[in-house]
């Protein structure tokens, strides 16, 4: 069985037209598929293109990433629905239920959330873009509420806030994952007493990632799903390289390590999830 790359972005190997090798490797590295990860109105488009062109290999998502979140972000938020095809007639069944090669959907509402790691360091500032983020978060989980459709979440110094966000939106959390995920064992508790899931990059190749590691076993290897982030996050052995969905062997096999288990048995358990959690 091969590996299904969670979360990864294709937008810069697409611009500078590098896409056709990243998705060769990939494939030749054992990746059955992957999840190119919305950000913003200019990549929503261009994914699901891809997703059209490149069918069963790439599956995308939609949603405004929170460090993408200005002024303006409700006018994008509203073009969200759009993507599943149910916007103007919400009595209709989606477009992608009627004609799924012409318009395929997202598989999940994301990447959204809350970043407190790059607001500004003038305080006023950083406290009304957080409102922003705030906002824009909590309707984008109104409308993942409305749709039943997962969730993928950014959360970086803002887990506790992201937490208490969902709990309040009444997203069901078995349709929950923190992507990138580089808390501890604490905090991963916090997410399976919930039903949510954690999703492990390349970070938990490098050697001072322990707690990642404890996070990573706290959840168990029947909840694991894992993901490059790319071209962001490298594992061991490239890291300082820009990252590929092909690397997510090298995070599967180090991940085989931690769990004690055959780098098949972590394959058949990481893509069983990936697929049921996504519906890929």
């Amino acid at each position: 069985m091969g590996l299904i790359d969670t979360h990864t972005h294709l937008e810069s190997f697409a611009k500078r037209g590098e896409l056709p090798g990243i998705l060769s490797r990939a494939k030749a590295a054992g990746l059955e598929a992957m999840v190119t990860i919305g950000t913003d109105t200019d990549d929503w488009t261009l994914y699901r293109d891809l997703a059209r062109e490149h069918a069963g290999l790439v599956r995308y998502t939609a949603g405004l990433h929170p460090c993408s979140v200005e002024a303006d972000w409700a006018g994008r938020v509203a073009q969200l629905e759009a993507y599943w095809g149910r916007a103007s007639r919400p009595d209709e069944p989606p477009i992608s239920t009627a004609h799924p090669e012409d318009s395929p959907y997202p598989v999940a509402l994301g990447e959204i959330g809350l970043d407190r790691f790059h607001l500004p360091k003038e305080p006023a500032e950083a406290e009304q873009i957080l409102g922003w983020q705030k906002a824009a978060f909590a309707e984008q989980l109104g409308l993942a509420r409305k749709l039943g459709c997962p969730v993928v979440v950014h959360s970086r110094g803002a887990f506790a806030e992201c937490v208490e966000m969902i709990d309040t939106s009444g997203v069901a959390w078995g349709k929950v994952v923190f992507h990138c995920f580089t808390e501890g064992p604490a905090e991963m508790a916090e997410l399976t007493q919930r039903g949510g899931y954690g999703s492990f990059t390349g970070i938990i190749t490098y050697k001072t990632a322990e707690a990642v590691r404890a996070a990573a076993l706290a959840q168990g290897l029947d909840r694991l799903m894992i993901e490059t982030d790319a071209p962001y996050l490298t594992p061991m052995p490239h890291r300082g390289k820009p990252n590929e969905p092909a690397y997510l062997k090298h995070t599967a096999e180090f991940c085989a390590g931690v769990f004690g288990v055959s780098p098949e048995r972590l394959a058949e358990a990481t893509t069983r999830n990936a697929r049921q959690f996504f519906s890929l």
